[in-house]
């Protein structure tokens, strides 16, 4: 891990499958490795279920496109039965981690607290966390949207988040996986602030980690949203297991 920052922020388009994938999904991922341009400066992530991501992981060796996993536990090994820590993602071939997702934080009531230390056993492990945030409708109906997303970024965040092993991603909750997509102007405004916040709190380093946009990207609108400053890729969900839709996502953020 390195102290010293970017000089700009990582494209990355990130798939994420959630619960969703069998062994014969895998071809998914040939075509994706397959047909996958090395764009310069446009990386490629997919995040399956746990139960493929060492085949996922050697699948994808030596190929533009990298392998992460959707939670972890913060614990390096316990008792904890049926979770799987850090350091177990990253043996099997993991270079990411989704932490705090809305979903995770809705359905199992995580914490910005637990979210931290999740982000924390990440980099302890050698792994870049994707830290969600984003607002529910009742809160973007209050025009809380900014309060709520800067005070889980704060919570979320270890202080010795650095560039290359944090990304954040904006996800409104009101926007995922029903078929509404914020406008560009509403992801300026949060994207902004983010920037802000993180500028103001770890330096360059803050200036230097990769914003996601997340909430129904799909190839209709991602050249749209790929155009809104400080947007530097997408957490793509119901897109990204259809590999003709994660590509030409992954080739509008190239050409952005």
């Amino acid at each position: 891990m390195s102290n010293v920052a970017p000089s700009s922020p990582e494209k990355l388009a990130a798939g994420n499958w959630k619960m969703n994938g069998t062994s014969a999904d895998l071809s998914i991922l040939e075509t994706i490795i397959r047909d996958l341009a090395p764009e310069a400066g446009a990386g490629a992530l997919i995040c399956p279920p746990a139960t493929l991501l060492s085949a996922a992981a050697h699948l994808s060796k030596a190929t533009p496109l990298r392998i992460g996993a959707q939670n972890c536990h913060e614990a390096a090994t316990g008792a904890h039965t049926g979770d799987i820590s850090a350091e177990m993602l990253r043996d099997a071939g993991a270079t990411h981690v989704i932490v705090g997702h809305s979903e995770r934080r809705a359905d199992h009531r995580e914490t910005d607290d637990a979210v931290r230390a999740k982000a924390e056993a990440a980099q302890r492990a050698g792994l870049t966390a994707i830290v969600c945030v984003g607002e529910t409708e009742d809160e973007r109906e209050a025009g809380r949207q900014i309060e709520v997303v800067t005070s889980q970024l704060a919570g979320s965040l270890p202080d010795g988040a650095t560039a290359d092993r944090t990304i954040i991603a904006y996800e409104p909750v009101w926007a995922i996986g029903t078929g509404k997509a914020a406008t560009p102007a509403d992801i300026a405004e949060i994207h902004g602030a983010i920037r802000s916040a993180l500028s103001t709190r770890f330096g360059a380093q803050g200036s230097a980690m990769s914003l996601l946009y997340g909430g129904s990207v799909k190839p209709a609108n991602a050249a749209e949203i790929f155009a809104v400053e400080n947007v530097d890729g997408a957490l793509i969900g119901g897109a990204s297991l259809k590999a003709e839709d994660f590509l030409a996502i992954h080739s509008a953020l190239a050409a952005a």
